[in-house]
């Protein structure tokens, strides 16, 4: 293996450590701020205040909101790290594309930004950092998942 490969498997390796952390904080992060009239403050949302929200009126869709946009790309960014850790064998990467498959995080991501471009009418809405987190973390993990399964 030249070391120019092995480099780029360090990057991949710890690019998708990464994720595992930053995959947490870009739940707990605010998305954006949204607020009935201007006049009023504004309250900040983000992926588990909104799950919360949910969990109020219909805790099974909450559930499984939980499920496919926390839980399994979480679990997919984790299995692909014990993958290219050795600890899992390399077979298991048919499985990240059905983890893939299930993972909503990207549709949950794009239904926000139509929410934001379209706004809800009355009222008014922010974007905030943890969008932007957000969306970096899914792209990310988008890319990593790609390379790894070209590579193998």
């Amino acid at each position: 293996m030249t070391a120019f490969r092995k480099s780029r498997l360090d990057v991949l390796r710890i690019a998708n450590l990464a994720l595992l952390l930053l995959y947490p904080v870009a739940w707990a992060a605010p998305l954006m701020r949204a607020g009935l009239l201007p006049l009023f403050g504004l309250h900040e949302i983000s992926v588990l205040s909104g799950i919360a929200a949910l969990w109020q009126s219909d805790a099974a869709l909450a559930m499984l909101v939980a499920l496919l946009a926390l839980i399994v790309p979480w679990t997919k960014t984790l299995t692909l790290s014990l993958v290219q850790s050795g600890k899992l064998p390399r077979r298991l990467l048919p499985l990240l594309g059905v983890l893939n498959k299930l993972a909503m995080a990207d549709v949950f991501l794009v239904a926000i930004y139509i929410t934001l471009a379209k706004g809800i009418g009355v009222g008014r809405i922010e974007t905030a950092w943890g969008l932007y987190l957000f969306t970096g973390c899914i792209l990310a993990s988008l890319a990593i998942s790609w390379a790894e399964t070209r590579r193998g």
